[in-house]
């Protein structure tokens, strides 16, 4: 994690969200707060996201499944872990993914 978070201070992430289906322009860049990893769980760095056609027909309300709005996208990242939730494996942390 982060000096910051890890002294308790908050932190808010940017994120790709949607509060309705359409073209590009319903897509908004929001804030989320940071929270640590849970059992089984990875915190991640995203580095790059890419926006691929599955992700397209999911904002315009075709893809198979529908969204439950608001919802979100980025699917598809570059990023790398920083930390691990309880019980998880310390060494995956600096690790790349994909990999």
């Amino acid at each position: 994690m982060r000096d910051a978070s890890a002294a308790g201070v908050s932190i808010m992430l940017k994120a790709i969200r949607f509060d309705s289906v359409g073209g590009p322009e319903v897509l908004r860049f929001g804030m989320i707060d940071e929270r640590r990893p849970g059992s089984g769980e990875v915190s991640l760095k995203v580095e790059a996201v890419g926006l691929n056609r599955a992700e397209s027909m999911y904002y315009h309300g075709a893809y198979m499944e529908q969204p439950t709005l608001p919802s979100g996208i980025g699917y598809e990242a570059v990023s790398f872990v920083t930390a691990v939730g309880p019980g998880g494996d310390a060494s995956l942390v600096g690790l790349v993914f994909p990999l």
